[in-house]
């Protein structure tokens, strides 16, 4: 059910420190901490003695100790010491490791082949690092469903007319056609709306009067990670391959998605706008906006997941649903030849 052989969001980076902290990935228990030189760790939570989950342990420099009889591992998942029996350190006493990366204000976990994991592969964040663009402080949210029915959702521009009345919404978004892209690493759906008033989310950050020509993109790259792009320019301008004028605004939200098991998720996101680096006011605005629309997607998802699991009559499937399954069909074959190139290994 889950690509391995990736990068996934495991956590901001801020909110790892110098404590045991327990976490669900893909299934698997995991403890992460900070080294001593504020390097991270990600090591399987459960001493391999009897279990007992290590975060219940003790830091003890960059080591953990567990807190049943004390064997202590270092950042390798390696045994270091055995108090009960000094001289002879079990050498099954090992515990799993899994590579961890800060990088773009997150810590990026790898939950598979540790050999495989180059942290140049992780997702980009263009123009992180240009002080002309302005970034939002993001979110994080756990959400009682499948992470593909919110990969799904992010691939769905027409749910907005509904769910976002009074943040994404806006005229066209209900029934204008939708264009299907399939790229190397992922699938997008979109269109543009021309000459129509801005949506109430954006109404207030462009920086022009009156209808404008907007653009949907909605895009979802494996293993689950969406980028919304969302352009407001002026009548006229608008248009697939056109570039900016100089009013275009151009707001980029970038969505990961990391499962915790079946039934579990969590969302991260962060905003990515194309001016007003430090106006604080346009930041939280459109921060506090997000929030308050994911809010929303969690009330349905957390739903559409209890119904479709406990389904008694069969489902059906729309047309705006095409940019959905393509993508699923597409992380289907991407699991399928990852599970054979590990059986051929071993």
């Amino acid at each position: 059910m889950f690509l391995k052989n990736c990068w996934y969001v495991a956590a901001w980076s801020k909110d790892i420190g110098r404590e045991l902290r327990a976490e669900t990935f893909l299934g698997e228990n995991i403890v992460m901490y900070r080294q001593q030189d504020g390097r991270p760790v990600a090591l399987e939570n459960a001493c391999p003695h009897r279990k007992l989950p290590l975060s219940d342990g003790a830091l003890k420099g960059d080591t953990v100790e567990c807190g049943y009889h004390g064997l202590t591992f270092d950042c390798s998942g390696t045994c270091v010491a055995a108090p009960t029996q000094a001289d002879s350190i079990p050498r099954r006493a090992v515990v799993k490791s899994y590579p961890v990366v800060d990088r773009y204000r997150f810590t990026w976990i790898w939950m598979g082949d540790p050999d495989l994991a180059n942290p140049d592969d992780i997702f980009p964040i263009e123009n992180f690092d240009n002080p002309s663009w302005g970034l939002t402080d993001g979110g994080v949210m756990d959400i009682d469903c499948h992470y593909l029915w919110i990969c799904d959702n992010l691939l769905d521009p027409s749910h907005v007319a509904w769910v976002h009345v009074s943040s994404f919404a806006g005229a066209g978004t209900d029934d204008e056609p939708l264009d299907l892209t399939k790229t190397d690493r992922g699938v997008i759906v979109s269109r543009w709306i021309a000459d129509r008033p801005p949506s109430p989310y954006y109404a207030n950050v462009v920086e022009f009067e009156g209808n404008c020509d907007r653009l949907q993109h909605y895009e979802m790259c494996l293993p689950a990670i969406g980028l919304n792009k969302s352009i407001y320019t002026p009548v006229g301008t608008g248009g697939y391959d056109r570039p900016p004028v100089e009013k275009t605004f151009i707001n980029i939200s970038y969505n990961f998605m990391t499962p915790i098991d079946e039934d579990r998720s969590r969302y991260f996101w962060v905003q990515h706008r194309n001016g007003r680096p430090n106006d604080t006011e346009v930041s939280k605005f459109m921060n506090d906006g997000a929030r308050m629309a994911f809010m929303e997607d969690k009330d349905i998802l957390e739903k559409v997941h209890l119904g479709m699991k406990h389904a008694t009559t069969p489902h059906i499937d729309m047309g705006l649903d095409a940019g959905a399954k393509t993508f699923r069909l597409m992380l289907e074959r991407a699991i399928k030849s990852e599970t054979a190139e590990s059986q051929a290994a071993e």
